[in-house]
């Protein structure tokens, strides 16, 4: 890989950046007043995260030392994001002021790609193959960022070692997930509203392409216990605190 001299971000750098963007979408869900232009600011912004985290994914599965224990990670931490998943986000997604169950956490979607993955990789009958990547893409439709993260992890999959290819995923990345959300809201609002709202969403997966397309220089950063684990723990701690929040101001 040829680095030039605007590659300046390693890999912890944009994980960090999509972790901070996704708290902030998840604080403009829970707690700002919905339709407000901040609010949408906030919340588009985040969307960069599911896609950064499905790239990092495909792209660590060949380096990791273990593939049965980063399936484990993954589950543990599903189990562990789940109360804090539906306490923050109850009210946001159900209505309902305390607890109730609002889907299947973002974890949980991950391992299901982590899964789809691992199917490639080892069967190889092709019939076979897509019937199981197609049962995982099912069950994700019960999971945060349902269908798309499968996707995500099926459009790197095959751009693996091509930046041309890196680049088209992304593209088509952002030009569907622009059109599931501009036919979500046809009959509902304006047409030309639509159009605007449609880029806007478009904005969070399009930055998450530009870091990782052009400002990554292919580097993992420090290699630490605290860089390792943070990025699992964020997850379930900063839902639980806005969870908390949530009822005690509530």
């Amino acid at each position: 890989m040829i680095k030039t001299s605007y590659q300046v971000l390693n890999r912890d750098m944009i994980k960090y950046i999509a972790m901070l963007a996704m708290l902030l979408n998840h604080i403009a869900i829970i707690f700002m007043q919905q339709g407000e232009l901040l609010t949408k600011i906030l919340i588009n912004i985040g969307y960069l995260t599911a896609i950064t985290m499905c790239y990092f994914l495909v792209e660590g599965y060949n380096y990791t030392h273990s593939k049965k224990r980063y399936a484990l990670r993954l589950g543990l931490f599903a189990l562990i994001s789940e109360l804090p998943y539906c306490l923050a986000l109850t009210e946001a997604f159900t209505g309902e002021k305390i607890i109730a169950f609002c889907g299947f956490n973002m974890m949980f979607t991950l391992l299901l790609c982590f899964l789809i993955l691992l199917v490639n990789e080892k069967i190889s009958n092709f019939y076979l193959k897509s019937f199981i990547i197609m049962i995982l893409i099912f069950i994700s439709t019960f999971c945060d960022w349902a269908l798309f993260a499968p996707l995500f992890t099926l459009l790197f999959i095959w751009a693996r070692d091509s930046k041309i290819k890196h680049k088209l995923a992304f593209i088509v990345s952002i030009i569907l997930f622009g059109l599931f959300n501009y036919m979500g809201n046809i009959g509902s609002i304006p047409s030309d509203l639509n159009l605007l709202l449609t880029v806007g969403n478009m904005v969070g997966i399009s930055i998450g392409g530009i870091m990782i397309v052009y400002l990554y220089n292919g580097t993992q950063g420090q290699k630490n216990a605290f860089s390792k684990w943070f990025f699992y723990w964020f997850y379930p701690i900063h839902l639980f605190i806005l969870g908390v929040i949530r009822i005690v101001i509530r």
